[in-house]
This record gives C-alpha cells, structure tokens and sequence, in this order.
C-alpha cells in the first residue's frame, strides 16, 4: 500500500512508529513535510501538500506519541 498525502492517520502513525524519540510538537513544517515524505511507503507529489494537510498529519502524531 503506497501513502498519499490524503492518508493523514497512517502517516501519523509511521512517524510515530520510526520517530519514538522526536516529540511531534517540536517540528516544524519543512521538517514533518521531508519525514512525511521519506517514509518507506509514501508515494505521492510533494506540491499536492499544503499547511492544512501538515496540521492534520502534526496533530495526530501527537495524539499518537501520547
């Protein structure tokens, strides 16, 4: 199963399974946005992301890592 940008929980979760030790409150935009994307199963354009996709994939990480 490839990731899309429009799969928010899933991303969420695989960074919080690859990034234990990174506190999802701490990174910022460019950041998340180059996790996201270096994900082993994430296969989508990086300009199909946009700030609101970013918040949605942050806030769930951080529901995740609680």
């Amino acid at each position: 199963m490839s990731l899309k940008w429009v799969d928010v929980q899933e991303i969420a979760i695989q960074l919080a399974e690859a990034h234990p030790e990174v506190d999802p409150v701490t990174v910022n935009f460019p950041r998340l946005r180059q996790m996201a994307m270096d994900l082993p199963d994430f296969d989508d354009a990086p300009e199909r992301c946009g700030e609101k996709v970013l918040e949605a994939i942050q806030a769930l990480w951080i529901e995740e890592a609680d």
